[in-house]
């Protein structure tokens, strides 16, 4: 049905008890597929499906809507799907959609209608219900101006069900979605092999002269060769001056002998991101100067890592590890005591050469949903990417890997994916 392999349903099962048990009582929720987004002309752009809706329902098709009701008067719409109903003409022209036995197989939900059913169906049971639980894009990185279909839907059921009392679905499943249930660190790690079998590829191929776009067409054969829907975010192939640009993505330019190259790339498989940094050198061998920060680096991730654990505050790890990453810096010669003495408390002396965080939300989503202001639990995942950048230099090093807080600590999810100065460039000249 996917081109991913099938999921085990009991995952959404899972998903679906655990949201019913934070609802009030007589509340219905409702989730929607995202928008098919237009390009030009009548194409549009390829689908990807809310975060959401997936997490509760496995359903991987655009125009669906799931609508959960355990106290529904009505029995088939205390869990329905509302899928688009597929034809003959729809398969000759767009292929197969999903039939109802199959969206049933896939979400482990019986009751399966077609989408045009869906007014008359809701109108039965709504007004029975006290509350209307929603989800909006509340992802606090987010910066979305356009009138989604998760907004204009709300707007829509305020018009029509203006009596009602209306609640937030996010913050429920924001929690939920943080922590992860076996079934989807089986699909990480899955992700996570494909980044590593990417990365062992690059290892092969970099060398002085390509270009830094044929090093992403590597990674993106590396990834749909493997199953995966693609990219969980645009690339990052950044050789020389451009290792320094932190969400550089043109990819257009040829990577020269002594140059260094960092690749942030991640997979997506079966909508669950991975996200990994590596640092190359092209000609397979580093500089003194480019190992000694790549080191430092290194050093910074590893101590990082050592400070996650459950009860930890993000901003309080952040703080923590930016005076890791000072002392990094004092020694390559970069900042002075002086430099630390006179810094602006509100913009560290570090933050010169370590400007970003150290660590996101992963899962879902590459930068996932979480309630940063809440302490770490066991079953979070998160990204671990200290980095310097010297313009002046042309050195900019990224290292990351992917993080799982445990009840003892944490478990580093690619520790088996080179990451040591001198292994990278034992397999590069291998």
């Amino acid at each position: 049905m996917y081109k991913y392999s099938p999921i085990n349903n009991e995952l959404f099962k899972l998903n679906r008890a655990n949201f019913v048990k934070q609802l009030k009582a007589n509340s219905i929720a409702i989730f929607n597929s995202n928008d098919e987004h237009p390009w030009n002309g009548d194409a549009t752009h390829k689908f990807k499906q809310n975060s959401d809706i997936f997490y509760l329902s496995g359903i991987d098709q655009e125009e669906s809507i799931l609508v959960i009701y355990p106290d529904s008067p009505t029995p088939e719409l205390r869990e329905a799907l509302f899928i688009k109903q597929t034809s003959d003409l729809m398969v000759t022209w767009n292929g197969y959609k999903l039939t109802q036995a199959q969206a049933q197989e896939v979400s482990g939900i019986a009751n399966v209608f077609w989408l045009d059913d869906f007014e008359a169906k809701i109108r039965q049971a709504i007004n029975y219900a006290q509350n209307i639980y929603l989800s909006l894009n509340e992802n606090d990185r987010s910066t979305v101006t356009t009138p989604y279909k998760d907004w204009r839907f709300a707007q829509t059921m305020r018009e029509k069900y203006p009596l009602h009392n209306f609640e937030r679905a996010a913050p429920i499943v924001q929690r939920l979605r943080s922590i992860k249930s076996k079934y989807e660190l089986e699909l990480m790690n899955l992700a996570v092999g494909i980044s590593e079998k990417m990365i062992n590829r690059l290892f092969k191929f970099v060398k002085p002269g390509v270009w830094e776009y044929e090093i992403e067409a590597e990674i993106i054969h590396s990834y749909i060769s493997n199953r995966a829907n693609g990219h969980s975010f645009q690339p990052i192939v950044a050789s020389g001056q451009n290792s320094c640009i932190l969400h550089y993505n043109d990819n257009n330019q040829q990577c020269k002998d002594g140059d260094i190259i960092l690749i942030d790339s991640g997979a997506d498989y079966a909508n669950y991101a991975s996200d990994m940094t590596r640092v190359i050198p092209v000609n397979g061998k580093f500089t003194a100067r480019q190992k000694q920060v790549y080191n430092a680096v290194l050093h910074v991730m590893n101590e990082a890592k050592k400070l996650l654990k459950p009860g930890v505050m993000l901003m309080e790890y952040q703080a923590q590890v930016g005076l890791i990453m000072e002392e990094q810096l004092v020694k390559l010669g970069l900042l002075t005591a002086d430099d630390i003495a006179k810094q602006n408390p509100n913009w560290p002396a570090y933050k010169r050469y370590f400007m970003h965080g150290t660590s996101h939300f992963l899962g879902i989503d590459v930068h996932d949903v979480g309630m940063r202001y809440e302490p770490m639990k066991a079953g979070m995942t998160f990204s671990c990417e200290p980095g310097i950048y010297i313009k002046e230099e042309a050195i900019g090093i990224r290292l990351e890997n992917e993080i799982l807080i445990t009840e003892n600590g944490c478990l580093d999810l690619m520790s088996h994916i080179p990451i040591e100065a001198d292994h990278i460039e034992e397999l590069i000249n291998k």
